[in-house]
């Protein structure tokens, strides 16, 4: 039987921690983990359907596995994640090297898939769960020297955003007993990590209910985990404006490990394109929420994602998306243009009514702006100082190291040998809109 494993991983943060778990599961199981794709008896691609492009990538890479499998025919290639999900019993036809399928929820049964994939069967498991949260397994990292890691406090979302596959790929929402949670961040700080994500497709709504009545929700949640490891930044991912409450941003105040920066995704300033996307929030509600950011938490980071070229977006609501980024000024925001996603109920209802050149001119439109908004945010660090997680060298000179503000703010510094995991007091000399430049703050 088959019995070395590699993994490459496509999307989101969700989709890395994900191969951790799945790592886990087939090394309990005997497998060994390898590092090149010639030496595995089992390939698997992580995958992402959110947008076009990542399942294009994903089925460049499934498709290039014909070299392997030209030299070594018994070599698996199994197909996870979200497009798996999506495409199901199709992969098995739309890409002839696929041997196995298996959905988000269907991960401990992995193992079995191999093993049915290796007698010659299709093997494939997209069910989705209302309960599977893998409470009892512990991930296994991918990059052991990494300086943060990840953890997963939900699965799947209740949320219906009309654009999105997700909850047709990830199920329903469900949340992790908060001792498994606390178990796999100190698992992680025991193993080096200085820093961990929590992480949700909505962390705000997180709530457990366990035997006997008891209950938690998120800023229980952060309470409970900056305690347990109080020298470990914190961190979470993604925000929900509808559920981001006071509540939650007082947690973060009282307890100086849970970092100062939200991001909280807007999509569109324009009320009527936040209700076509069901975003269930108002433009008004919206910037109410970034007030009480700035209030309960003042000098918070604060990043966003936005798109362009929704069903019916007008110039007028356009315009109302580059009017509240102007309002918002945020420190940095992901920025797409519109793609249909099947499956959604925007493509089933919406029409896809915004022509392509459009789409480009306005999300160019959002790009210099935003760009203008990251270096003004940036220009104001110089000559602070500010306390960086190092996470390893810069990728462009490997004199000097590249690391994180809890504000979220990559800076890069002399600092030749400085390990990941490390913490630099760092004087901002200057910027770049996407990096701060500094040097190491002496005494």
């Amino acid at each position: 039987m088959s019995k070395t494993f590699y993994i490459e991983t496509y999307g989101c943060q969700m989709n890395a921690a994900d191969s951790e778990v799945v790592a886990a599961i087939l090394e309990h199981e005997g497998y060994t983990r390898v590092e090149e794709k010639f030496e595995a008896d089992v390939i698997l691609v992580n995958t992402c359907s959110v947008r076009e492009n990542a399942e294009q990538r994903a089925r460049g890479r499934v498709q290039g596995f014909a070299e392997v499998k030209k030299r070594r025919p018994e070599v698996l290639v199994g197909v996870m994640g979200c497009m798996a999900e999506r495409l199901g019993e199709a992969l098995f036809e739309q890409e002839k090297n696929v041997n196995i399928v298996v959905g988000p929820d269907a991960y401990m049964k992995l193992p079995e898939l191999i093993e049915r994939a290796a007698r010659g069967e299709r093997a494939i498991n997209v069910e989705l769960s209302t309960t599977e949260t893998y409470p009892g397994i512990c991930p296994s990292r991918v990059d052991a020297t990494a300086a943060s890691g990840f953890v997963s406090i939900t699965r799947g979302c209740d949320n219906f955003c009309t654009y999105c596959i997700v909850p047709y790929t990830r199920g329903r929402e469900r949340s992790r007993p908060p001792g498994s949670v606390v178990n796999e961040v100190l698992a992680l700080r025991a193993g080096g990590c200085k820093e961990v994500t929590l992480l949700g497709q909505n962390v705000n709504s997180y709530r457990w209910r366990g035997e006997g009545g008891a209950t938690m929700d998120f800023p229980g949640l952060l309470g409970v985990v900056a305690r347990a490891a109080p020298d470990t930044r914190v961190r979470f991912a993604t925000s929900h404006p509808r559920d981001m409450s006071d509540n939650i941003l007082r947690a973060i105040a009282d307890h100086r490990n849970i970092c100062r920066h939200v991001h909280l995704p807007v999509q569109s300033g324009s009320n009527a394109v936040l209700a076509r996307m069901n975003r269930k929030y108002t433009r008004e509600a919206y910037l109410d929420r970034l007030r009480a950011i700035r209030e309960i938490l003042p000098g918070c980071g604060l990043s966003t994602d936005v798109f362009v070229g929704f069903s019916g977006e007008r110039e007028e609501d356009h315009r109302a998306t580059l009017e509240l980024l102007e309002e918002a000024r945020f420190d940095a925001a992901f920025m797409f243009k519109y793609s249909e996603r099947p499956g959604t109920v925007a493509a089933r209802k919406l029409p896809d009514d915004v022509d392509e050149e459009t789409k480009g001119r306005r999300l160019q439109e959002v790009i210099e702006l935003q760009g203008r908004l990251s270096l003004e945010s940036n220009r104001a660090e110089v000559g602070r100082v500010a306390e960086v997680l190092v996470e390893g060298p810069s990728r462009r000179n490997e004199e000097e190291a590249r690391g994180r503000t809890e504000q979220n703010k990559m800076v890069v510094f002399p600092g030749k040998g400085r390990r990941a995991g490390e913490l630099a007091r760092v004087r901002v000399k200057g910027c770049t809109a996407a990096t701060l430049l500094g040097e190491i703050e002496e005494g």
